[in-house]
Parts: C-alpha cells; sequence; structure tokens
C-alpha cells in the first residue's frame, strides 16, 4: 500500500467531504481515507498494482474538485 496526500481545491463543506470520500471509497484498493477541509489535504493508502493513482484523481476531478 502506497500512502498519498494530494491537494485538493474548491472544498469547502461537510458536503464536499463526503463526496471526495465517496468518490475514493469506490474503488477497493483505498483504504484509510482522511479529507481536511481546511488545509485542503487529501489522505489515503492505495494499493498500486490494482489502481493507478491518475484513476483516483481523476474520480475527484469528476466530483468538481481540481487535484494540484
Amino acid at each position: 500500500m502506497k500512502a498519498v496526500t494530494l491537494n485538493v481545491s474548491g472544498m469547502n463543506c461537510a458536503h464536499c467531504k463526503k463526496s471526495v470520500e465517496s468518490s475514493l471509497e469506490s474503488f477497493d484498493s483505498v483504504d484509510n481515507i482522511s479529507v481536511n477541509l481546511e488545509t485542503g489535504h487529501v489522505s489515503f493508502k492505495y494499493d498500486e498494482t490494482s489502481t493507478d493513482l491518475n484513476e483516483l484523481t481523476e474520480a475527484i476531478e469528476d466530483q468538481g474538485y481540481d487535484v494540484e
């Protein structure tokens, strides 16, 4: 499992947090998701042998947020 922290802009409420969490939870290979609205950081662990990081960032971006 690889640990990652992404900078995600556009999150500012509990709905935003849940939306990002849900988009990542849809992947079986993702675990330990943490969303910090104050800093805009989204941290998680994922199995890089079964999921590409680009797939995960696209899932967040599909919810309307920008991943930097």
